[in-house]
């Protein structure tokens, strides 16, 4: 919520929507002052401010973008009063042909019958909008415009190519400064721009959305992995594999097929039957289930899986790895009985916290409630919330959790987790789904103790969301700079002439014998160099070996974080990392 200053004095709490979207509306009309041919579209308020496109000549120059912003300081003195009105369609139709607008015409065209037709009204500017705004428009103080980009109409690539502007406004020049500092700093973390620079992935024109992981970055996904795997064996998962590629009778009768076919990889095999590259492992986890009979005593039965899986994103969607079409998912599907629902849920959330904690995150639970287009019968729909709101009730306190209203998947309610950075920038994480309709949809079932059949209940559970994804958001958090334990190296070995090279190769033998991930640096080139490049390179100790440090049977010690510590006896220095790396200390 901001706080707002009015005219007058008085001050009102509105949603940061509310105040994004309109200061939309006054890029808009900034545009027009200055573009008077432009066309207007759409300019919706977004997770981090707002956006408008246009229909213009040419693309917006960074000299076009200081224009418009300083035409809407102009309109925020100006302090004009904010009007709704509606019209009747063939009114509303009129006025946005007579002010020579196309897309607004369309838009209203393309609503419902009966649908409320509103405009705003701002100065010489009228909108078609829903709303709500902002009483004025000196209700909005510091502004910054932040970029412009290409964008289709109605996000379809067969449409005309618009201009986008994105922008930004806060209460307070302040917010504005801390929030473009933050943006600075995000920039520096980019996972795209460290990923390079770290040797640890890329991505390629001939592989859209698909990471090539260089082996750093692949040790360190292992390790997480390993990770991953340990915990879940402790609480027993079975980890299985299943097929890539699966018929698409097996997506009809997931309901995929009808809710998710767009966004799958379809090939046709050479019997002309078409199937689809898995976008994700809940029929195949059905499918281990089902291969033989269960018992209420097999329950909970927990199968997990990191599987490679695949989902056709559009092209302007990809995102690094935030958005990939190709990833591993870190994926379990529980079968539980009714009974069982509150205390799978708990334990599902528990691993959540020890995995975070281990990265120093802290999260928040949201419950994301039944779509528009949910698959099977309300009751269970009603039922499946009712136990996720007991569960949060719980683990959180009533009504201390967020609820996404509309946003569950298609056969259930689900848990979502949602993590802050050191930015305070928030992401989607990890997900608990409550499943009544795929084992009812692929007629399973389980022996109750009176001898008769149940059908088991699914929750399907992430809680990285992803390895690629999760390693995005880590390297951007840490600013690449990971934490021993999890660095893909560990420690460089860095001597100072060719004298110590043979002792540098003894001292690399011994931290490799312990399982120590480390590199020798033993090019002839000068000891600062060495070391400014693999401060770049974030490796968290670096060892200096010099004529003193031969003689001594000792490392010189170098920290990322500390900077110099001095000769330590390698003895003393394995310890050290070694208690590092067990604790798993940040």
């Amino acid at each position: 919520m901001f706080k707002v200053k009015l005219h007058g004095g008085k001050t009102m709490e509105v949603e940061e929507s509310m105040y994004w979207h309109t200061t939309s509306h006054i890029m808009a009309q900034a545009v027009k002052r200055l573009f008077p041919s432009a066309k207007i579209t759409i300019g919706p308020s977004i997770e981090n401010g707002f956006y408008y496109d246009f229909d213009v000549e040419k693309p917006f120059s960074e000299e076009d973008l200081s224009k418009i912003e300083e035409e809407m300081r102009k309109i925020i003195k100006e302090d004009l009063e904010i009007e709704r009105f509606e019209l009747p369609r063939d009114e509303a139709i009129k006025l946005m042909k007579d002010k020579e607008e196309p897309y607004k015409v369309e838009l209203i065209e393309n609503l419902p019958e009966g649908e409320v037709i509103s405009f705003y009204k701002q100065g010489e500017f009228t909108d078609l909008c829903r709303g709500p705004h902002l009483p004025t428009t000196g209700a909005v103080k510091a502004v910054k415009l932040l970029s412009s980009s290409g964008a289709y109409w109605r996000g379809d690539e067969h449409n005309k190519m618009l201009q986008r502007i994105y922008g930004i406004s806060f209460p307070k020049a302040s917010e504005l400064d801390e929030y473009l500092n933050m943006i600075e700093e995000a920039k520096k973390r980019d996972h795209r721009k460290l990923g390079k620079e770290l040797d640890l992935f890329f991505f390629d024109e001939t592989a859209p959305g698909m990471a090539y992981w260089m082996p750093k970055g692949f040790k360190m996904m292992n390790i997480l992995i390993d990770l991953w795997r340990k915990e879940h064996e402790k609480r027993g998962y079975l980890e299985f594999s299943g097929p890539q590629l699966n018929s698409s009778e097996l997506w009809k009768t997931s309901g995929h097929w009808d809710h998710y076919k767009e966004d799958m990889f379809i090939l046709t095999d050479s019997d002309g039957k078409e199937q689809a590259l898995k976008p994700m492992n809940c029929p195949n986890a059905i499918k281990i289930y089902a291969s033989k009979l269960r018992s209420y005593k097999d329950l909970p039965l927990r199968f997990n899986d990191i599987d490679v899986i695949h989902r056709n994103e559009k092209s302007g969607q990809l995102n690094g790895l935030f958005r990939v079409r190709m990833f591993r998912q870190d994926d379990a599907h529980n079968f539980i009985t009714e009974e069982q629902v509150g205390s799978e849920i708990k334990d599902i959330i528990e691993i959540a916290k020890y995995l975070y904690g281990i990265f120093g995150l802290d999260f928040e639970l949201t419950l994301s409630t039944r779509p528009d287009d949910y698959m099977g019968d309300i009751e269970l729909w009603n039922k499946a919330e009712a136990n996720l709101r007991e569960v949060l009730d719980e683990l959180c306190g009533k009504d201390q959790y967020r609820i996404n209203e509309g946003d569950g998947a298609f056969y259930g309610p689900k848990i979502d987790i949602k993590m802050k950075d050191c930015l305070g920038r928030e992401w989607q994480m990890g997900t608990v789904q409550v499943d009544f309709q795929l084992p009812l949809r692929f007629n399973l079932s389980y022996i109750d103790s009176n001898g008769e059949k149940k059908v088991p209940i699914l929750v399907h559970r992430a809680l990285f969301g992803s390895f690629e994804r999760f390693i995005g958001i880590i390297t951007e958090h840490f600013a690449g700079a990971f934490p021993l334990w999890l660095a893909p190296i560990q420690v460089k070995v860095l001597p100072i002439s060719d004298n110590q090279k043979e002792y540098a190769q003894i001292i690399v033998e011994k931290l490799e014998k312990e399982g120590i991930r480390v590199e020798l640096d033993d090019r002839q080139e000068k000891i600062g160099y060495k070391i400014r490049e693999a401060q770049l390179q974030k490796v968290p100790y670096m060892l200096i070996l010099g004529d003193k440090e031969k003689e001594a049977n000792a490392v010189g010690v170098r920290a990322r974080k500390e900077g110099d510590i001095g000769q330590m006896k390698y003895e003393d220095f394995l310890s050290k990392i070694q208690e590092e790396i067990d604790t798993k200390k940040l």
